[in-house]
């Protein structure tokens, strides 16, 4: 009786050490962007920067595929180490350190991105992690050690200090939400553009 033809399914490759250089290397801008995003501050980021790089060449298997995922997923895990944000004490202050930007104050174009990194380090840290980098909920709440509650309520304050800082050059201020847009492209363009004004500052 012939057999029945067997298929093989290609057992999946994990990314090598090379893999994630290359990674970094080839996405060097977006990934500094969204340390720098995240920190505020420029030292910082470039920290965060060189040990994720470290983490993800040095850390667990990781499926080739989910490279450049992981890869981003590192960065935010050093963010939040150097940063430690938390949420909102009674206050109303955020209980996590202060950062500095340390740069100029930035051009009309680029009003919103200040306004991100303006934002309290726990908002700053939620707004780029759900509405950028578009992780659930869950997830942001997973990886800054918080209730979920305390997710949403941060992305609304987030929202509408942004749409506060915005006000002067729009003169419309969006109604303040919890939910997370559908698109996050006007963001990415914007981002990029301050990601681009970065780099040569410090290569100056």
């Amino acid at each position: 009786m012939p057999k029945a033809n067997q298929v093989t399914t290609p057992m999946p490759l994990y990314a090598s050490s090379d893999d994630f250089r290359r990674v970094f290397d080839q996405d060097m801008n977006s990934l500094y962007l969204l340390s720098f995003l995240l920190t505020a501050d420029r030292e910082k980021a470039e920290q965060c920067f060189v040990s994720g790089l470290e983490d993800a060449v040095e850390g667990n298997p990781v499926f080739k595929e989910w490279a450049r995922s992981w890869a981003r997923r590192v960065i935010i895990v050093n963010a939040v180490r150097a940063i430690n944000p938390r949420p909102m004490e009674e206050n109303g202050r955020s209980s996590s350190g202060t950062v500095s930007s340390s740069g100029k104050t930035p051009q009309v174009e680029q009003v919103e991105i200040a306004a991100v990194l303006g934002l309290e380090p726990f908002e700053r840290f939620v707004y780029v992690v759900t509405v950028l980098e578009r992780y659930s909920d869950q997830d942001c709440s997973l990886l800054l050690g918080c209730a979920r509650r305390d997710v949403v309520a941060a992305r609304t304050r987030a929202f509408e200090r942004i749409g506060s800082g915005m006000a002067s050059h729009s003169g419309h201020v969006p109604p303040a939400t919890s939910e997370k847009p559908a698109s996050d492209e006007r963001h990415s363009s914007l981002l990029q553009r301050l990601l681009l004004d970065q780099c040569l500052a410090t290569s100056a």
